[in-house]
């Protein structure tokens, strides 16, 4: 394991200088390497054990997905508005669409198309990074609209990456089953980042001066493999646990200190993960399926220009704009890869997909700075072909989508209103599930068998009647907020003043509903403690209810919880407004110490008291705030005296200091008469 481990790293440290001499980006080293100790090239194998190659690889992937989890962000996701969705939109349906329809005329089947079409819809968020950041373009309009697009295209990947899931796992394409998976996966994705920014930062705060770079690096680590384990075990991928954990992490205060701290191991495993993808490409094969790579290659390009273009306009923004954005898109991204072994793993997809689509993301990654200078020649030669009317009518379109009304009061009530509602009823669905699943029974049976001990006869529903209280002592304040969220806001109560009858009953039928869902909840959860009929439990229900919505103690801790939790989710965005503001004091202290530093000469008179000490006994700077620069002398000049240098009588002294720093001076080497 050592033997193949050094192998790897010799080889891709090698390969990676190269690119890096040629100016290009070292995945393709990674590549390349794997390509020179693959079983191909040289006939047999470099390293002796390729399974292991291979678990390292998993973890790589583990590690690449936790990373650009620690990059991604849901506010700069809501932030970036209509226009990343809309991009994001039309190019994935339209490079899905489009890459099933060539896998299909070339004669593949359709799980092997679909597979091609998903990976064909991902551009590489790395890649295009760095050939912006090369060109010098990171700061351009068009590259944040890049960035927006690809944040999105990096959330569609893990959903589709569980919707190929379930498709290798059933061959067959049920509409209601993957309903059912993206509802699933969305509840997954809300109840874990709300309970993980709720509980995450508050820990990381807790323990922050105990929290070096060591136990920084290892707690991090321990959340990554730990939400790893949990998404394991409710049915998802692996790399789907590490992206949801480097998301919530990314909300944190000590994000980009983790970020730091694990980019070494991040960079280890990724460039084993694509090593062990240029082990599996077979050259004669590639020579083989050269006509698939070449039209998988054109279509790539020409697809996302037209697409990313497409959709970049629809969202409003600028015909240039909009066709910058998309010739930087031209590449096949990372997320392709792990698709393409995911296949491969599964056996749904032929053995020649993977090494296909590997190659089609060598050509496209090292033509990428190149379509992006083209994308300006491009315009121009659309511009001037492009009809004036069509001109006309975009820019009317794009001013039309810049200039639309504010939505109405209903709506933006609503909006508000309702995802505070989604997010508190799952994560109550799946905190109630969790609780029944691990803890109820075993609460009940230590409470009956402590019960047992004081009373003769056995009172099991003392320990089910415990079991429920201390469910709802939790759930309590989540309810709290699903019946009481917004409902006495400054909207909510300009709609029913001056709205009209069916806006008012809008919002009696949106209230009701609030308070049957908080209903059905309660009682389903008292009907899994207690078989009794509906009617007790309804009862049992309703008598809760109002407990729970008329008790001050849980009003103050719905509150509490509300206020932690949106304290956690804007720590990170006030720690850095703080720390830029401390940045701007620093530099204008500077500023301000720097305008007030002026450069005098002071003669040392006869009968000074500072003739025959050494600077370093005379502490100027100290005793008079100033520094000796040059000692000017009918001898010779000193420049920087050293401070064993001593004045005397007529040198001239360059000092450096504020204006009363000098006059003090004056005062310091004047003669003792003079002084007193």
């Amino acid at each position: 394991m050592i033997h193949d481990l050094g192998i790897i790293m010799l080889t891709a440290g090698f390969t990676s200088l190269v690119c890096k001499f040629l100016k290009q980006p070292v995945v393709l080293g990674y590549i390349v390497a794997g390509l020179l100790v693959g079983p191909y090239v040289f006939g047999s194998s470099w390293v002796s054990d390729e399974e292991s190659v291979k678990i390292w690889g998993e973890i790589g992937v583990i590690f690449l997905l936790f990373s650009l989890g620690l990059e991604f962000s849901y506010k700069k996701l809501v932030k970036m508005g209509t226009t990343a969705l809309i991009g994001c939109f039309t190019i994935v349906v339209g490079m899905m669409s489009c890459g099933f329809l060539l896998g299909r005329a070339m004669g593949w089947d359709q799980m092997n198309s679909l597979f091609l079409g998903g990976m064909l819809c991902m551009s590489s968020t790395t890649i295009v990074f760095k050939a912006l950041d090369d060109l010098g373009l990171r700061q351009q309009k068009f590259a944040n609209i890049c960035f927006g697009i690809l944040v999105v295209e990096d959330l569609f990947a893990v959903v589709l990456m569980v919707l190929l899931a379930s498709l290798a796992v059933n061959q067959s394409f049920d509409g209601s089953e993957m309903a059912w998976e993206v509802g699933k996966l969305a509840a997954y994705l809300l109840f874990w980042f709300a309970a993980g920014l709720f509980l995450i930062p508050t820990l990381l705060r807790v323990c922050k001066q105990h929290l070096n770079d060591e136990t920084l690096t290892i707690v991090a680590l321990g959340l990554c493999l730990g939400m790893v384990l949990l998404a394991e075990g409710a049915g998802f991928s692996s790399a789907l646990g590490a992206f949801v954990m480097g998301s919530i992490l990314a909300e944190t205060v000590e994000a980009e200190k983790i970020e730091h701290l694990l980019s070494p191991i991040k960079n280890m495993f990724g460039a084993v993960f694509f090593v062990s993808v240029g082990m599996m490409i077979d050259p004669a094969l590639l020579l083989k399926y050269w006509l698939p790579i070449s039209l998988i290659t054109l279509l790539v390009i020409c697809g996302q220009v037209i697409f990313a273009s497409l959709g970049v306009v629809l969202s409003g923004q600028p015909l240039k704009t909009a066709m910058q954005a998309a010739f930087s898109l031209t590449q096949v991204g990372e997320f392709a890869f792990i698709i393409a072994n995911f296949g491969t793993d599964k056996g749904v997809t032929e053995p020649f997909l993977y090494p296909v689509i590997v190659a089609v993301s060598v050509i496209t990654t090292f033509l990428t700075p190149y379509t992006i200078r083209l994308a300006e020649p491009a315009y121009e030669r659309v511009d001037k072909i492009l009809p004036r009317r069509w001109k006309l009518m975009l820019d009317a379109y794009g001013h039309s989508r810049s200039t639309q009304k504010e939505a109405s009061l209903t709506q933006r009530y609503l909006g508000k209103a309702i995802l505070p509602v989604v997010i508190y009823t799952i994560v109550s669905v799946f905190i109630a599930t969790l609780y029944f699943t691990l803890l109820s029974d075993r609460i009940a049976t230590f409470v009956n068998d402590g019960v047992a001990t004081v009373f003769s006869e056995p009172h099991l529903w003392i320990g089910r009647l415990v079991s429920l209280g201390l469910l709802f002592t939790v759930l309590s304040p989540l309810l709290y907020q699903i019946v009481n969220k917004d409902k006495r806001n400054k909207d909510a109560g300009l709609l029913w003043e001056k709205g009209s009858m069916f806006t008012r009953g809008l919002l009696i039928v949106f209230n009701a509903f609030r308070i049957v869902l908080v209903l059905a909840i309660i009682t389903s959860c008292i009907g899994k403690i207690f078989d009794a009929t509906i009617g007790i439990v309804l009862a049992m229900g309703i008598a809760v209810f109002f407990f729970i919505t008329r008790s001050s103690k849980i009003q103050e801790r719905s509150h509490l919880l509300e206020e932690n939790f949106l304290t956690n989710l804007s720590a990170r965005e006030i720690a850095m407004r703080q720390g830029k503001r401390a940045e701007k004091k620093k530099a204008q202290e500077a500023d301000d110490d720097f305008e007030d530093i002026h450069f005098g000469e002071v003669t040392i008179p006869e009968g000074s008291s500072a003739l025959g000490q050494s600077l370093r006994d005379l502490d100027l700077r100290n005793k008079t705030g100033v520094s000796v620069i040059r000692i000017l002398r009918d001898t010779g000049n000193v420049n920087n005296p050293k401070a064993t240098e001593s004045f005397k009588p007529g040198d001239r002294v360059v000092v450096n200091g504020s204006v009363g720093d000098i006059e003090l001076f004056k005062i310091f080497v004047a003669p003792a008469q003079e002084t007193v």
